[in-house]
């Protein structure tokens, strides 16, 4: 039975985020008293309450965990989901996997399903196109429903949901300044993905870590010929002397340009990719990396569900995890 009024539409007689609302009925210490006090008020007014299928899911449990993930192709997803196997496993818990292929249309289709009470909590990466179009109103529908969820990966927007990811940020900029070290001056960056959050994030610490008045390089697109047209620019006019790449497409992009205009790897381009080390040992020259544990973050996000579904009712506070990354070098840096 649908509400008498939605979180959405609560929102929008407060002229509040959807955020704001949702974490005043919970009882987030994020949100004033008196903002909180007006949102229970009005919530009371019109008879709000949620769906009624979160009673039943805190009164019963299915022991089956929902765990969304947004493109199986990309082998840092599927070793972040077998971590999540194996701590599933061992807390006795099934694990049913979804894919939203970055589509936001599949992410809705998915977590409507969710609510039905399928599962006993969420765990999600959320998908490319979600972030881009910044529609999460049905991740707002999984927490007014009463259904844990835990974000992984992924991590950088305001939903009132537990979390673990790493420091964007701070990598690309520890990264930038130990090249800087080494008194290489012109660095550039590689990227497919700067426009999503995780993106924006590794090329904010990238331009960070640069001295002052430095000049920067990028080469950014989605689009393959416009990725490869850039790339080049980068390499063969401006002639840069690393690159940094934030994900496994630009750094295949790289390497492919300088093997085709005859840059040598490590003696004229240093490169250090975002890839995983079953990829990284297997190029030539063998490419350094920077390793994100995705073992340890999969089993972390069932760690934080686990908590949450343990003690959903009493602490109402959102969990956030931070993982140290590290730099693995190999032949593609070699000095």
């Amino acid at each position: 039975m649908k509400n008498k009024i939605t979180l959405k539409e609560l929102a929008k007689l407060l002229n509040v985020s959807i955020s704001t609302v949702s974490k005043a009925l919970n009882d987030s210490p994020e949100i004033s008293t008196k903002t909180a006090e007006r949102v229970k008020e009005l919530a009371k007014l019109h008879n709000y309450r949620p769906n009624p299928v979160a009673v039943n899911l805190k009164s019963s449990k299915s022991g089956t965990i929902g765990v969304i993930i947004p493109n199986i192709s990309n082998s840092f997803f599927a070793r972040v989901l077998s971590g999540i196997e194996a701590e599933a496993q061992r807390a006795g818990l099934q694990v049913i996997t979804y894919i939203s292929n970055e589509k936001l249309e599949r992410e809705k289709q998915i977590c409507d399903m969710l609510t039905t009470g399928y599962v006993d909590g969420v765990l999600i990466a959320v998908a490319e196109e979600t972030q881009r179009k910044k529609e999460f109103d049905h991740l707002y529908q999984l927490v007014d429903y009463g259904i844990p969820v835990v974000l992984y990966d992924r991590i950088n927007f305001d939903i009132p949901a537990d979390r673990i990811g790493i420091d964007d940020v701070g990598t690309f900029a520890d990264v930038t300044r130990r090249l800087l070290a080494k008194g290489i001056k012109k660095i550039g960056i590689a990227t497919t993905i700067h426009h999503m959050g995780v993106g924006k994030l590794r090329i904010d610490g990238y331009k960070e870590a640069l001295p002052e008045n430095r000049t920067f390089y990028i080469a950014n697109s989605a689009r393959p010929e416009v990725l490869k047209e850039k790339t080049e620019k980068m390499l063969v006019v401006d002639k840069v002397e690393a690159v940094i790449c934030t994900d496994y497409e630009s750094t295949m992009r790289v390497y492919r340009t300088a093997y085709e205009h005859e840059i040598n790897i490590p003696k004229d381009l240093k490169v250090i990719g975002f890839i995983g080390k079953e990829f990284a040992n297997f190029l030539t020259p063998s490419i350094s990396y920077i390793d994100q544990f995705p073992e340890e973050m999969g089993a972390g996000a069932m760690q934080l569900l686990e908590a949450r579904l343990n003690n959903y009712n009493k602490d109402k506070s959102n969990s956030e995890r931070i993982l140290k990354t590290s730099l693995v070098d190999l032949e593609s840096t070699q000095f």
